[in-house]
């Protein structure tokens, strides 16, 4: 049977250094999960890999889209399976990587069916975060829905603002409408999620922030300006620089928020894989295991 191998982790864990030698062991490309490396403008912030990094492996949705063409979980999950089918005509085996939960879901099992939202709560929704600041509907959400703010982006304006309008039109929490049905695939699902020491992992993103900012992220931002409004934009790696840009804090708070919101989002996004309960976790230098489990889902 068709497989796609899943594997999950987050940021800066080694996702792409241990899928490019499994693509290579396998003979297979690489499809990518992420919901920011998609986009060709955003480079330095998103950590997308490089061309050395990919050794000649076909990496899918980098560089796909535009900002200004704005990419949601549901035009994912078409345009990933319709890839899928594509691909899987050649190969038995495809890797399916990055670290966007709600990606892999959608392509995995489908998305959950949403309650339809009237427009004039999502409009003065909209209107509040202008006018009273995001921390306000964090609060709120916070109080409304604890088990989804465990695993939120709590940093994205969009992700807080669709929860919010969610559970304020229903009454319900905005996760017990998640994860309802898993549609039928064609293929299956093999789930590997990696992990590292807390403290390592935390080191290893502190080093690659310093590594982006010496490459040129603030550089990076500053041309993103006019596109700070976009949802692609509402992110981890630029929401800390555009403040800094306007002058409300110094380099140094900007480099420390910089660090500290990553850190948390790789925190959420453990969280999240840990709930999933499919996953089989692995250190991401444990390739002769991960081959092995690969190797005899497709038997």
């Amino acid at each position: 049977m068709k497989t796609l191998l899943i594997v999950a982790g987050p940021t800066a864990v080694g996702k792409t250094a241990l899928c490019v030698r499994l693509a290579r062991s396998l003979h297979t490309d690489v499809v990518s999960a992420d919901s920011r490396q998609l986009y060709r403008e955003l480079n330095i912030g998103t950590a997308k890999p490089r061309p050395d990094e990919m050794q000649g492996v076909r990496h899918y949705f980098i560089d796909s889209h535009s900002i200004t063409d704005a990419v949601n979980a549901g035009r994912y999950e078409r345009e990933c399976l319709a890839l899928l089918d594509e691909l899987f005509q050649k190969k038995d085996i495809i890797i399916l990587s990055g670290g966007t939960g709600l990606y892999i879901n959608a392509a995995s099992f489908g998305l959950d069916d949403m309650p339809p939202v009237d427009p004039n709560l999502r409009q003065q929704l909209r209107i509040r975060w202008q006018t009273e600041g995001l921390e306000v509907l964090q609060n709120e959400l916070r109080r409304l829905d604890p088990t989804y703010v465990e695993t939120a982006d709590m940093q994205n304006p969009a992700r807080v603002l669709r929860a919010l309008e969610v559970c304020l039109s229903t009454g319900k929490p905005y996760s017990s409408f998640r994860q309802q049905r898993k549609a039928n695939r064609p293929f299956q699902s093999m789930f590997i999620a990696l992990d590292r020491p807390r403290e390592e992992l935390y080191d290893r993103i502190d080093a690659r922030m310093d590594a982006m900012l010496n490459a040129g992220l603030v550089d990076e931002a500053q041309s993103l300006l006019p596109y700070r409004h976009l949802s692609a934009l509402q992110t981890v790696g630029y929401q800390e620089i555009f403040p800094y840009l306007d002058g409300d804090y110094d380099y140094d708070e900007m480099v420390r928020l910089l660090k500290r919101n990553s850190r948390r989002y790789a925190k959420r996004q453990l969280t999240w894989f840990h709930n999933q309960g499919d996953y089989h976790w692995f250190g991401p230098e444990d390739d002769k295991a991960i081959f092995e489990l690969a190797v005899g889902g497709l038997q």
